[in-house]
């Protein structure tokens, strides 16, 4: 139960562009922003420092460009305790660049994957190491869908359970629904797989975040859920990611799943309070300080 658990991500690396506004755009319109900044991203890397401040031992399978956005972010997961040996430098495409527009407590993102289109299987296959010793392996669709079937495979071989955070949205292939240990929409993209005939067939691996409601999961055969912390709001960018990140962290380090889901909609929620995908990810002791401060109140 208290083991320091080992957690592989395989995934994307972008450098987030945010513009805060006081009015989202609509079509065709253009507005005045309020402050410009650039801020590390990517939800494979989101969902790999969300792990490894977590408590986690994290590896992370990507790749970046040969340009300034790429070094500045192989250093600031280097920083962040990242194991970045699975990480290659693409000499043929740009560092991956996600536009954040920030507006009324929300926010609407472009992702250009750059880099994140060469994560392909031979990189993969080269650092199966890390994923054979790893306890849980994470997954995002930022990354070529062939990528994460393929990876899929490879964790079968190896017995590791696998989470697919299925962000952004698009059509599954059987092999995902079937493989996967847990699968993890929010509300929009649960809604999105409903039409595919094994949609009731994998109930039990979903657990879907519902932003400000909470979280619905199944646990011993049943539909449960947990609501969300109140807290005031500055960012929610990255705050699925942070979810993902202290679900893997929990679920390696062999807690229930009751207690790992509530403990990512606590982490998710310590995230929205800060600005930054990561700039507002929780340690392990802000997460435990705030469930026991919670304890106190009730």
């Amino acid at each position: 139960m208290n083991k320091k658990p080992v957690v592989c991500v395989v995934g994307s690396i972008n450098m987030d562009l945010t513009i805060t506004t006081m009015k989202m755009p609509m079509q065709g319109e253009t507005v005045l922003g309020n402050e410009f900044a650039t801020y590390p991203g990517g939800k494979g890397a989101n969902q790999a420092i969300a792990a490894s401040r977590l408590g986690a031992d994290v590896n992370m399978i990507g790749a970046i460009g040969n340009d300034s956005f790429g070094m500045t972010l192989l250093n600031h997961l280097k920083s962040e305790g990242i194991n970045v040996k699975g990480m290659m430098t693409d000499l043929k495409k740009p560092t991956g660049i996600a536009n954040i527009i920030l507006s009324e407590d929300d926010n609407r993102i472009i992702v250009a994957p750059g880099a994140n289109e060469h994560v392909d299987s031979d990189l993969v296959d080269k650092h199966r190491d890390l994923i054979s010793q790893s306890d849980v392996l994470l997954l995002q669709l930022e990354i070529p869908m062939e990528t994460v079937i393929h990876t899929l495979k490879i964790a079968s071989e190896y017995n590791v359970p696998v989470i697919v955070n299925p962000a952004p949205y698009q059509i599954l292939p059987d092999v995902l629904f079937t493989s996967v240990a847990y699968l993890t929409p929010n509300e929009i993209e649960a809604d999105a797989m409903k039409d595919d005939p094994l949609f009731k067939s994998i109930q039990e691996k979903l657990i879907i975040t519902q932003g400000e409601r909470g979280v619905a999961f199944y646990d011993d055969g049943a539909e449960q859920f947990l609501p969300s912390h109140h807290v005031k709001v500055k960012d929610t960018t990255g705050a699925g990611d942070t979810f993902n990140g202290a679900l893997a962290t929990e679920i390696g380090r062999g807690t229930s799943i009751r207690e790992a889901v509530d403990f990512a909609n606590t982490a998710a929620a310590l995230s929205v309070t800060k600005v930054g995908a990561q700039g507002g990810m929780p340690t392990r002791q802000e997460v435990e300080q705030f469930i026991q401060e919670r304890k106190h109140i009730k």
